[in-house]
């Protein structure tokens, strides 16, 4: 496999990793930047735009990243409290009057972001034509009864999400979710990532699908999920169903209509220098630029406020503010890092300590919810790097 790009010295292994993924763990498609203290340190790509095409990929090539827009999506309402547009712990009903319908009076704005907010399912699921209308979606989430007490528990929001934290911020800021974060987190850093891709990006996007895992890939081999997850999605009334299934029939992530759409919890789109350099700005400037956490957002950002066995993912999760924490669910870079995979292949974090942030994105998606091991193998590759 023919890799391209760049790897500063000391940075040697995740080159080596990134070939490793297409000889051993089959990746179709991919890129991995990595910034350190602002600046890039990790820029490769390599394989083919489409899954399954022949055109190669390059340097500007973007993909679909799933839930890995979930931690964009946060920025954005981190960043409205941290300019006194949003208090986090308000109601969420203080901005979204309806949301106070069936039992939901009490949730509050950090609730949603921390998955605490008890809606990760909706009694009836929506159509993806529904799901990309804001105001059906908007509506049916706010009508919503929880399934648990808003705050005293928590689950992964896979779906809901989009709707939870798209109304807030259109409610708060007239704009939707997908305009915001081009104006305010895109656009100043100088990032190729869009939540509602301009018809005038398309041609850069790859075609995705489903691939299945090589028998040649041995960490695979060694995590089988457990009988108890393995039942839980297996199960069509269980809440692990019921939450990715949000949106049934599943949208065609290839069609243009679904990636237009603006649907912060999965319909995300960068390249992996964009996801990466999203993260560089929350934790310091890029280029001696644009920062846009302050110190103390990024300490809320990643403070823990869920932690446990998660209902809809049934394993121990560990959020903060709309960021997975490092665990065992989602291993990053150190016990400070702060991030979101998305389901089967992306992953987009940030570790303060270290000052790396990460962006990796495929045109192959596999298995796995939340630590994907070709993302996986490039962490420990840029951990192998700072030693």
């Amino acid at each position: 496999m023919n890799v391209n790009g760049l790897v500063a010295e000391g940075f040697e292994p995740v080159r080596e990793a990134f070939a490793a993924n297409f000889e051993v763990r089959g990746d179709r498609g991919a890129a991995v930047s990595v910034y350190r203290h602002g600046h890039r340190v990790v820029d490769l790509w390599a394989g083919t735009k489409d899954v399954d095409g022949t055109a190669p990929w390059e340097q500007g090539t973007a993909q679909i990243v799933r839930s890995a827009t979930k931690g964009v999506a946060a920025a954005a309402l981190l960043l409205l409290a941290q300019r006194g547009q949003v208090d986090l712990d308000a109601p969420v009903g203080e901005y979204w009057p309806e949301y106070k319908a069936a039992g939901k009076e009490h949730t509050l704005v950090w609730h949603l972001l921390a998955h605490r907010a008890g809606v990760p399912v909706l009694d009836r699921p929506l159509t993806p034509d529904e799901a990309a209308d804001p105001a059906f979606s908007a509506a049916a989430v706010a009508a919503q009864a929880p399934v648990w007490e808003p705050g005293a528990d928590h689950g992964y929001h896979a779906q809901t999400y989009s709707w939870l934290t798209g109304e807030l911020v259109r409610r708060v800021t007239g704009r939707s979710i997908g305009a915001w974060i081009a104006d305010e987190i895109a656009g100043p850093v100088g990032a190729d990532l869009w939540v509602g891709l301009p018809a005038a990006q398309a041609d850069r996007v790859g075609r995705v699908a489903q691939l299945d895992t090589p028998a040649t890939d041995p960490g695979v081999l060694r995590t089988r999920p457990k009988r108890s997850v393995s039942e839980a999605y297996a199960d069509p009334g269980s809440l692990t169903r019921r939450a990715f299934g949000a949106i049934t029939p599943m949208p065609d992530e290839n069609d243009p209509a679904y990636r237009a759409a603006v649907l912060p919890a999965s319909n995300g789109i960068a390249t992996a220098d964009g996801l990466a350099r999203v993260y560089a700005s929350l934790i310091g400037e890029v280029d001696g630029g644009t920062r846009l956490f302050t110190p103390e957002t990024m300490r809320r950002a990643r403070t823990e406020r869920s932690s446990g066995p998660d209902r809809v993912l049934v394993i121990s999760t560990r959020f903060g503010l709309g960021y997975m924490l490092h665990g065992s669910a989602s291993p990053l870079l150190s016990e400070t890092s702060f991030g979101h995979p998305g389901r089967g292949g992306a992953l987009g974090f940030a570790d303060p300590e270290s000052g790396i942030a990460f962006g990796y994105v495929t045109n192959g998606f596999r298995k796995s919810v939340t630590a994907d091991p070709r993302a996986q193998a490039l962490v420990r590759a840029v951990r192998a790097s700072l030693m």
